[in-house]
């Protein structure tokens, strides 16, 4: 998912290109904005943190553009590609120490789990979106 920071700053385009660039292919794509309530959804595993909320009120603050990708070990290369969470620390030429502004505004979420995947993607996504 390309975050609401990034898409207000018009690189949702570059990071699409970046990603398609390394070989995964769009299953599923959605432009869309999140309520509050779905974002608390969406990051409930995270409801006891201290940043929970300020976490949803971001996510709920604008547009997001959801994806489902589908490479071999889409997961763990995505997870390479987008870089670690805080863009002080993420390699050079990730989408976050390209795009992101902050550990908490890092431009993108990318699942940690195929497990997770296929939770999230249901979570945007109904089994007719995606291709």
């Amino acid at each position: 998912m390309i975050k609401p920071e990034a898409m207000a700053a018009g690189h949702a385009g570059k990071i699409l290109d970046l990603v398609l660039s390394k070989g995964f292919r769009l299953v599923s794509l959605k432009f869309t904005q999140l309520s509050e309530q779905e974002a608390g959804k969406f990051y409930e595993v995270h409801k006891e943190r201290p940043f929970y909320r300020d976490l949803v009120n971001y996510m709920a603050s604008g547009p997001v553009l959801a994806a489902i990708l589908e490479k071999e070990n889409a997961v763990q290369d995505f997870r390479a590609l987008i870089g670690a969470t805080d863009p002080a620390e993420a390699a050079e030429g990730t989408i976050r120490k390209r795009f992101a502004e902050s550990k908490a505004k890092n431009a993108v979420h990318g699942s940690d789990s195929d497990e997770n995947a296929a939770i999230e993607g249901a979570f945007f996504f109904t089994g007719r979106e995606q291709y």
